[in-house]
């Protein structure tokens, strides 16, 4: 079940990227310009297909988004049927049609979701209290620590803990993720029966847990153990009904600001890494990428959280696409060169100055703004490795 999830995630992600493209493709083509070639992910070509209407149709190599190309793309292009050719209007709508295929895309998915089962993922989550059914609870393993008595269990994130007791004794339920440390507390030092649930089967494991003597000295340390050597985690899910919409919008304004706090740590970590190999401060440097990082995720921990989503359930992949489509929309609003609102912003001011750009100046500012933005996504790609392999 859970490789299924894996396909379905991988495989609506990509449609993001399509999703995201055709709201390009179509508000161009009722503007009156020319589309030249609908692409997903960014060449070299892998695939290319010539259509009947005269567009072309390709699926290239790099994971990093999707482009529609225009014919005549540069603001200072003045042929019928070109992008700058075409009013200041029919130009922003066409820039801003993707981030508004994607915020759709995010409503859409959340409200499906909110139906379906909210995941609980954030504090105090944005929910309508009056309208919100707690459907399921349970306790995950978070965090294992290397060498603790789970790690020599076969425990794995995202296992399901449901009961612990001695051998032959009544267990005791673990209903949420606080009860784990006291239960365990009472059994220190004991070798007890973890019952878990893992891809759907019911499982026993027999651990020693550590004693109280060496959790009490581990605190004094700067490494400290649990009796168990986990970091447990609630997964409740939450369901919705005439409020569902409600909560989708709600939670899309809370996320949104919770992404914009992320986008600012790492623009601080950014400035403090590029300020660190400048002046050759090698723990800046290191603080600095960490930071950058820490926030954000390439195209290996996207496919990595999806993997973990996938044995959570369909609700949390859908949560999981559906803040992916969200984020699409927020980066593509903001004025990154390169990016949808980059473009959107550059027109807007050089139209305001009553001064376009030439197709030389455009094409250095969009070419500057790409690289950064593949540097960055290489940057993020290295740690996302270290991170999960």
């Amino acid at each position: 079940m859970s490789i299924l999830l894996l396909i379905v995630g991988i495989i609506l992600f990509i449609g993001l990227v399509v999703v995201h493209e055709f709201g390009h493709f179509i508000v161009a083509r009722r503007g009156g310009v020319e589309v030249e070639e609908f692409g997903i992910f960014f060449p070299p070509r892998l695939y290319k297909r010539k259509t009947k209407a005269g567009w072309t149709f390709s699926i290239n190599a790099l994971p990093l988004g999707g482009f529609v190309k225009l014919k005549g793309e540069h603001d200072s292009d003045t042929e019928p049927g070109t992008f700058g050719a075409a009013s200041l209007w029919v130009k922003s709508k066409i820039m801003a049609a993707g981030v508004f295929m994607n915020l759709v895309t995010a409503l859409f998915l959340f409200t499906i979701i909110a139906l379906a089962g909210m995941p609980k993922l954030v504090d105090n989550q944005f929910t309508v209290k009056s309208d919100s059914q707690l459907v399921t609870s349970n306790v995950l393993v978070g965090y294992i620590e290397p060498g603790s008595p789970a790690a020599k269990a076969g425990l794995k994130s995202t296992d399901e803990l449901t009961d612990i007791g001695r051998p032959g004794y009544s267990p005791v339920g673990i209903n949420n993720k606080d009860k784990l440390p006291q239960v365990t507390k009472s059994f220190a030092g004991q070798t007890v029966e973890l019952f878990y649930v893992r891809d759907g089967h019911h499982r026993l494991a027999r651990v020693t847990l550590l004693d109280a003597k060496t959790v009490e000295a581990s605190r004094k340390t700067d490494n400290p153990k649990g009796y168990l050597g986990i970091i447990p985690a609630d997964f409740q899910l939450q369901r919705s009904s005439w409020s569902a919409p409600v909560v989708a919008v709600g939670l899309s304004a809370q996320l949104t600001g919770l992404t914009f706090q992320g986008l600012g740590h790492a623009l601080g970590g950014l400035g403090s890494l590029i300020a660190g190999a400048a002046t050759g401060n090698h723990t800046a440097r290191q603080n600095g990428q960490a930071a950058a990082s820490a926030d954000v995720a390439g195209p290996v921990g996207v496919f990595e959280i999806l993997k973990s989503g996938s044995l959570l359930g369909y609700q949390y992949m859908l949560f999981i696409i559906a803040y992916i489509s969200l984020t699409l929309a927020i980066m593509n609003i903001l004025p990154i060169p390169a990016l949808d609102g980059g473009r959107l912003w550059i027109t807007l001011i050089s139209r305001g100055l009553k001064r376009p750009l030439s197709a030389k100046r455009e094409e250095a500012i969009n070419a500057a703004g790409f690289l950064v933005l593949v540097s960055l996504i290489l940057l993020i790609t290295v740690v996302d490795v270290k991170r999960f392999f």
